[in-house]
C-alpha cells in the first residue's frame, strides 16, 4: 500500500483531491495491475457514510446527503438517484471492494463535494452549440431532421437563459456546416462561459431505445463509457483536460434538471472524446435529448411543446451551476426537482439489479461529433478538419 504522502505527490496532473484532505482520513492504495484503487470502506469513512449495506452485487452507502450504490463487476453506478459510468469497473479484491482512483477523482469527487472544485469561475457566458447543420443532416426520423431540431432547441433556450441574465453565444444561428474546430474555436474565444452542445440520439441496434444522456470529456488515462480498454488518446492531454471537474459537475447539474422536469428513462452521465469536448477549455458537456429512432420519442422531439419542456429543464441545470460556481449554493438533485412538482415525493430509490453493460464502438466513432451508440445507415457523418487522429500534447 502507497502512504497518503506519495499518493499525493503521484497523483496524476497535481489535481487529486487529496491535497485539501485534513489528516482526520487517511487514503490507503491498493495497486492492482499498475493501477491505483482504493476500497470502498475508506471512500465511505472519508465522505461520512455509515458501513456499507451490502445486498447481493450491490453495496449501497447513503449518509443523509449523498447517497451512491455500486454493483459489483460493473462500470454503472446510482450517484444520488442517477446513472453515472465509471472509467473501470468496481470489483472485490483479497476481500475488499475497491473503485479505481481516477473514478473517485474525476467522477465522484466532483459530484459529492462540488463547493470544493477547483478553479470553478464564475458564468457570465453559454455558448450553445447546435449539433450538425448545412449538408450535414444527422439523425433522421419520419418526421425530421436532427439538425433542426437541435437548432429550434438552441434559440428556445437562447431567450431562458437571458432572462435569467447570462450572455448567449451560438456556434450557427441557421442551417450551416460549422467544422468541429471552429466550434471549439469559439467557445475558447469566450471568458467566464461554459460549452453546451446540443443533439438528439440514434441508434440501429435496438429501435426501442429511449432515454436521455449526457456526455463530459473522458478524464486522462481512462476509456471512455464505451470503449473496454485504453487507447493511445487516452493518454494524450486535450484542451478539455483543464476543466475536467467543472465539466462533470455542469453535466450532473443539467442531467439532473432534464430528469427531475421529464420522466425519461436515465441513461446516465457518461464520458467520450467527442472533438467539441477535446478542443475546448472551458467546462464543456454534449446533451442527447431523446431517440429519433424510436416512434414515440421521435414523435415527442417533433412536439415544439417538447421542445420547449427541455429548453427549460436545460437552462434551470445551467443555472443551478451558475449558482454552484458563483456562490457555492449546493446543486439541486433529481428528488429535489420532482418534489418541487405539484403533489411531487421523492422518487422510488431506483436499483442496479441488472445493469447492462454499454455496446462496444469501433473506435472511429470517438472521433466523430455525435455520440450514439451506433451510427445508422441513414446517417450523414460530421466531416472533421482535424481527422480522426487524437490530438497531441
Amino acid at each position: 500500500m502507497m502512504s497518503l504522502r506519495r499518493f499525493m505527490l503521484c497523483a496524476i496532473g497535481g489535481s487529486f483531491f487529496v491535497s485539501q484532505l485534513t489528516a482526520a482520513v487517511e487514503w490507503h492504495v491498493i495497486k492492482i495491475n499498475g493501477r491505483d484503487f482504493l476500497s470502498v470502506d475508506n471512500i465511505a469513512k472519508f465522505y461520512g457514510f455509515p458501513n456499507p449495506t451490502i445486498n447481493g452485487k450491490n453495496v449501497d452507502l447513503n449518509n443523509g446527503k449523498n447517497e451512491m450504490q455500486f454493483h459489483l463487476d460493473s462500470r454503472e453506478i446510482l450517484l444520488n438517484g442517477v446513472r453515472n459510468w465509471l472509467s473501470f469497473p468496481v470489483f472485490v479484491h483479497d476481500g475488499k471492494i475497491v473503485v479505481s482512483r481516477i473514478d473517485l477523482a474525476k467522477t465522484l469527487e466532483p459530484q459529492l463535494r462540488p463547493n470544493m472544485i477547483p478553479k470553478l469561475d464564475r458564468v457570465r457566458t453559454v455558448v450553445l452549440d447546435p449539433g450538425h447543420g448545412g449538408f450535414d443532416k444527422g439523425a433522421i426520423s419520419g418526421y425530421g431532421y436532427e439538425k433542426d431540431y437541435a437548432l429550434d432547441l438552441a434559440r428556445l433556450l437562447r431567450p431562458l437563459l437571458q432572462a435569467k441574465g447570462f450572455r448567449v453565444v451560438m456556434t450557427r444561428e441557421s442551417d450551416v456546416f460549422v467544422p468541429l474546430e471552429l466550434r471549439a474555436r469559439i467557445a475558447n474565444a469566450t471568458s467566464d462561459s461554459i460549452f453546451v452542445s446540443l443533439h438528439f440520439n440514434a441508434t440501429d441496434r435496438d429501435p426501442l431505445a429511449t432515454g436521455f444522456e449526457i456526455y463530459s470529456l473522458t478524464p486522462r488515462g481512462a476509456p471512455s463509457t464505451y470503449e473496454d480498454g485504453l487507447t493511445l488518446a487516452s493518454v494524450n492531454i486535450q484542451n478539455g483536460t483543464e476543466a475536467d471537474a467543472a465539466s462533470v459537475e455542469l453535466s450532473s447539474c443539467i442531467y439532473h434538471s432534464l430528469l427531475g422536469h421529464i420522466g425519461e428513462f436515465d441513461r446516465g452521465i457518461k464520458r467520450a472524446r467527442f472533438a467539441v469536448l477535446r478542443l475546448t477549455k472551458i467546462p464543456a458537456v454534449l446533451v442527447e435529448s431523446g431517440f429519433l429512432t424510436e416512434r414515440g420519442e421521435s414523435r415527442l422531439i417533433a412536439n415544439p411543446g417538447w421542445r420547449q419542456k427541455l429548453a427549460d429543464a436545460i437552462c434551470t441545470g445551467i443555472d443551478n451551476f451558475r449558482a454552484l460556481a458563483d456562490s457555492k449554493k449546493p446543486p439541486l438533485v433529481v428528488a429535489d426537482y420532482r418534489r418541487q412538482k405539484p403533489g411531487g415525493a421523492a422518487p422510488e430509490k431506483e436499483s442496479l439489479v441488472n445493469p447492462a453493460a454499454p455496446p462496444t464502438l469501433s473506435l472511429d466513432m470517438l472521433h466523430s461529433e455525435r455520440p450514439s451508440e451506433n451510427p445508422a445507415p441513414f446517417q450523414t457523418p460530421t466531416p472533421s478538419p482535424i481527422g480522426s487522429a487524437p490530438v497531441e500534447p
